[in-house]
Parts: C-alpha cells; sequence; structure tokens
C-alpha cells in the first residue's frame, strides 16, 4: 500500500505542471461560462428561462424522466467523453482536442451556474449547489485527471517517435493507461449514480416545497 501511494504522489510530483496547467484550463473555462451568461441579451436570457422554467414545472408535476433513463444518460455521456480522452491519448495529434475537450466542460459549468445565479439571486445559487454541485465534486477531478493522463501519454508517444531513445516499451504504459481509465469510468459511474439518486431527488423534493412557487414569481 505504502508502495502504491509513493508511486502515485512520484507521478503527481513529476507531471505536476501538466495537472496544474488542467486546472486552470477548466477554470478558466468556467469564468469564460459565466461571462457568457453576462453578455447575453435580456432576450436571451427570457428565452432559455421560459424553457428551464418548464423543465421545472415538469420535475414538479411527475412528468420528468424516469430515474434509471437519467442514471443511463448520465454514464453514457461520461462514458464517450472518457473514451474521446483515452483515445486521443493514444494519438499525438489529439492533445489540442484534449484541452478543447475540458475547456468545453468548464464553460458548461459555468454556464449552468452562472445562468440560474444571474435569473435567481440566491435562490439558482442554490439550486446549483443542489443539483449540480453534488456530481461535479466527483466528475470534476475526473475529467481533469483523464484529461491529464491523456496529454502525458500522448507526450509519451512523441518521446518514443521523435527522441533519441528507441528502445522504450510502450506496452507498460499503454497497459497502466487502460487500467486507469477503467478505474475513472468507474468513478464516473458513481458520479451519476450521486447525479440520479442525490442531486436529482433533492432538486425534486426542493420544487415540491414553496420554493418553487417563490420562484416562479419572481
Amino acid at each position: 500500500m505504502y508502495i502504491q501511494k509513493s508511486s502515485v504522489w512520484s507521478h503527481v510530483k513529476e507531471h505536476m505542471m501538466i495537472y496544474l496547467f488542467m486546472v486552470i484550463l477548466l477554470v478558466t473555462g468556467i469564468i469564460f461560462g459565466a461571462i457568457i451568461v453576462n453578455s447575453m441579451t435580456f432576450i436571451q436570457k427570457q428565452d432559455l428561462f421560459f424553457h428551464v422554467d418548464r423543465y421545472f414545472m415538469q420535475l414538479n408535476t411527475e412528468e420528468a424522466v424516469h430515474s434509471m433513463d437519467i442514471l443511463k444518460r448520465s454514464f453514457f455521456f461520461h462514458v464517450k467523453y472518457l473514451c474521446l480522452f483515452f483515445l486521443l491519448g493514444i494519438t499525438i495529434i489529439g492533445i489540442p482536442a484534449v484541452w478543447m475537450l475540458l475547456f468545453i466542460k468548464g464553460i458548461v459549468i459555468g454556464f449552468s451556474v452562472g445562468f440560474m445565479v444571474n435569473q435567481l439571486g440566491t435562490k439558482g445559487l442554490l439550486l446549483a449547489t443542489i443539483s449540480i454541485a453534488p456530481q461535479n465534486m466527483v466528475i470534476i477531478p475526473v475529467y481533469i485527471i483523464a484529461s491529464s493522463l491523456s496529454m502525458i501519454f500522448s507526450l509519451t508517444l512523441c518521446y518514443k517517435l521523435f527522441g533519441k531513445s528507441v528502445t522504450l516499451s510502450l506496452g507498460k504504459p499503454f497497459l497502466r493507461y487502460s487500467y486507469l481509465f477503467i478505474i475513472l469510468l468507474i468513478c464516473a459511474l458513481g458520479s451519476s449514480l450521486i447525479e440520479t439518486f442525490v442531486a436529482n431527488e433533492a432538486f425534486k423534493a426542493l420544487l415540491k416545497t414553496s420554493f418553487y412557487v417563490i420562484m416562479s414569481i419572481i
């Protein structure tokens, strides 16, 4: 166990700049998403909020999608995202695409939270805390690690193809790379379970209270 912890720590120390870059990239995307909200016109915001409010009404009147459907959609989305990271990592030209995927994820988070806060104030912040924060506390680290591993493996390929050492074997690194992504997929399933049975249920419970009535008249 100590050896495994030491190995993980040495890996993080060795590639600290890559992990830090990915964190900064995600945070930049979040900030950019919030800026997009502020740049929207009043008509655009009202039109989008109309569709959001209709979704809230569906949840409040028991016309929502079944929990298992939410779980399947959420997990399938994460599987697709992680598979893209994995595949881009085994190509040399995939690094910019990895950056773009992580940046887009940040934009989605920043826009979602920013829009709810912009339209509903503290009530929007409460909604975002309940419906967005729980699963993202798990999936954000997963995406940061996945994108970092993808970039690290892609750079390893570059070193193999263009470096001076031609004896470097990619067998063990690829197996380790695949194993880590399997672990990340399991973590993504955990995030989907949290989204379905914790965040979604808490969100629906909140909408059944007087909170939704208050929100509707804002």
